[in-house]
């Protein structure tokens, strides 16, 4: 004689069991939509900058001693003014988000291998953001006037030798999320122009 109560106990734990399994996947598959649709917005605000391309109209840059300099496609500024050098570099943004220059530095040279974005304590922090759409064309600068400015001496070897200077930019999205450097090179050229190069990406933690 079957035992119903017995049959009935067990159908119902199956049935428990079977909810448990199908919840389970059910939440396991929620979570994996959640990443993935969380991935998605962050690569939507990822920002990544190269150098403008040689056919871009020029970028115009000014400074507080009421210079102003107009960098071609391509290329950046490096000169020199009554014992002052200005640099400039523009950029173009080829990614998604919104890129927001923090800082940046100028070395002589390549940097050393074992320190390729260098160190980011000395970066020179910018005195206002600077601000490149995706798609779109901006710039980053930099005025050394201080005789004891540590890229002084990096900037007056790049120009007494004629030898590359790299710049290293440290920049976000709007939010500060997606910290990025990337590696520029600017190559001098006999007419005294520089020719604008990008070499490296790297994401960085919060700086």
């Amino acid at each position: 004689m079957p035992n119903w109560a017995t049959i009935s106990s067990l159908a119902t734990a199956g049935g428990t069991l079977i909810l448990a399994i199908a919840t389970f996947g059910s939440t396991r598959s929620a979570n994996r939509a959640a990443r993935t649709a969380e991935k998605t917005l962050e690569l939507g605000l990822q920002p990544l900058l190269v150098t403008t391309r040689p056919e871009d109209p020029p970028e115009m840059a000014s400074f507080g001693e009421g210079i102003v300099f107009q960098t071609p496609g391509g290329t950046g500024t490096v000169l020199e003014r009554e014992g002052n050098y200005f640099i400039v570099l523009p950029v173009r943004n080829v990614g998604t988000g919104l890129a927001v220059l923090r800082s940046g530095m100028v070395l002589a040279g390549r940097p050393e291998i074992n320190d390729p974005f260098g160190d980011l304590d000395r970066h020179r922090q910018l005195q206002r953001d600077l601000y490149v759409p995706p798609g779109d064309r901006g710039f980053w600068q930099i005025g050394i006037r201080d005789a004891v400015d540590p890229f002084r001496s990096e900037v007056e070897q790049c120009l007494h030798d004629r030898q590359l200077m790299t710049i290293l930019l440290y920049y976000t999205d709007h939010l500060g999320g997606h910290p990025s450097i990337s590696r520029f090179a600017l190559f001098p050229q006999e007419d005294g122009t520089w020719i604008a190069s990008v070499g490296r990406h790297w994401g960085v933690g919060s700086h």
